[in-house]
Formats: C-alpha cells, structure tokens, sequence
C-alpha cells in the first residue's frame, strides 16, 4: 500500500502586530510593497540605460500604485460582486477584507501610464514595454502573497506537489498560486533579457504584445486549477478569471500583427547649406 504525502501549508499570514495601532502586519501587504520598490529600481535601471530623465520613475512609480490599487479594487467590485457592493457602497473601499481583482489592476495601470505617456510626452507603447517587465515581478510577489494568506487555492489534487491548506481543509490541492508566481517570474526573465539584448533593435509594443499573450494564455490555463472565486461562476464554462483573460490575449495579439506589418519611416535626407 502506498501512502501519499503532501506539502501541509500552515503558515501564519500574520508576521506580527504593528505596536500601538493594534494592526497586523501582515505578508501580503509586505511582499505587494516590496514587488512595487523593486519595479521602481528597475525601471530606474532601464531609465539609465536608456539616457531618459531617472527623476520621472518617482512619478511613474506614484501612478503605478494608485492605477494598481483603484482599478484592482473596483475589478474585484464590478466583476464578482456588483449587486453586494451596490447595496453596500461603504464596503467599496474596505480594502482591509480583502478583494483585489488583477485583471482589474491590469486596466487600472493601462489608463495610469496613458495619462503618464501624455503628461512625459513619451510614447505610450514605449512605456508600457518597460513596466510590462517589472509588472511580472510584482505579479510573482502578489501570488506569493496569496500564497501565504491560503486564498485562491486550487482544486483537489493527487499530485506529490499538491499542498494541504489547513487554513481552508485538510483536502490535497493544486497550490494554483505558486504556479502563477512561477511563470510571471519566468515571463520577467524573458522580457528583461529580450530588452537588454535587443533593445536597440525592438519596435515600441513588441515586448508588451508578447507580455500580454504570454501572461493572460498561462493565467487562462491556471484558471482550470483553481477553485472559483465566487459562487456565480458555477454554472459557467469558462469562469470569470478566463473571460477577463481572452480580451487582453487579443490585445497582445493585435499588437504584434500591428507592429510587424507597419512599414518603417524612410529617413528624411537632408541637403547641406549652401
């Protein structure tokens, strides 16, 4: 007879209490934080590279946070549960019981760096290439925030990976949320390298295209190894995590075909003064 052992997730989401305050401070909150201070240095490090004004990340960073945390709070609002917070309007922004939504956060930033692109007079797809990088890296770190809190776990499992989440049972489950942070940090890997060795040579779009196929087609696939979110996603094919998925699939692919068959300028040739 062989006996299954799993991995029994029993961490404590709580590091400690803040003094004075009475409030936890929790993992999540510190590694959400930490994904943000690293995205600023290495955006900072592209900004050098690249000869543009380092003193514009402090203020790209600031539009990052807020387009993050509004779009993926009235996400979460909008898409899993309008009626409820349409009936309760001062629970919109109770952060604090949880309830972030990324695809939510996704659009968020995407209307964050327009009005960044407008207000720096940088292109918009140029922009959105260099914090597509750091976004993997922050979406790895947030994972593993979910990791530590046990939320968003997966569907039952026999795989010797499988982890038991004693905060929610003692059922073996796929530990869906370590999936997710292992592939944005792999997709993180790809875009930095591409943009170090080629940057010269990419066109605006190409590394945000490829960020949006990769990263939306895996979180497609990842949804199928997580419970659903919310009770209405039952009686559905695709839950609400796939549908939100495929538009910005699209997007990326759009993108790519868009940038690929736009014929490049022909340099203006210039007569010398006479």
């Amino acid at each position: 007879m062989t006996i299954l052992t799993y991995i029994v997730w029993d961490m404590n989401p709580d590091i400690t209490t803040i003094p004075f305050l009475g409030i936890p401070l929790r993992w999540y909150g510190v590694l959400f934080a930490l994904g943000f201070m690293l995205g600023q240095l290495i955006v900072s490090f592209i900004y050098r590279k690249e000869g543009k004004p380092s003193g514009d990340v402090d203020s790209l960073t600031i539009y990052v946070i807020v387009a993050t945390l509004l779009g993926a709070r009235l996400g979460h609002v909008l898409f899993y549960d309008p009626v409820f917070y349409f009936e309760n309007p001062s629970k919109i922004f109770a952060t604090w019981e949880g309830g972030l939504a990324s695809h939510g956060g996704g659009i968020g930033v995407l209307i964050g760096l327009y009005l960044f692109a407008r207000k720096t007079k940088v292109p918009y797809l140029w922009i959105l290439d260099r914090v597509a990088i750091a976004t993997c890296l922050l979406g790895c770190l947030i994972r593993l925030g979910n990791l530590t809190n046990s939320e968003m776990v997966g569907i039952p499992s026999t795989l010797p990976w499988a982890f038991i989440f004693t905060a929610v049972d003692n059922v073996p489950r796929h530990p869906a949320q370590l999936y997710e942070a292992i592939y944005c940090f792999l997709l993180f890997v790809f875009l930095f390298w591409t943009w170090y060795k080629r940057r010269e040579q990419l066109k605006n779009g190409f590394l945000f295209g490829w960020f949006l196929v990769i990263l939306f087609s895996l979180r497609f696939v990842d949804e199928f190894f997580k419970i659903n979110q919310v009770e209405f996603e039952e009686g559905m094919i695709l839950n609400m995590g796939q549908w939100l998925s495929v538009p910005f699939v699209l997007a990326g692919i759009a993108i790519l075909i868009a940038i690929r068959t736009k014929k490049e300028k022909a340099p203006t040739l210039h007569r010398d003064a006479a």
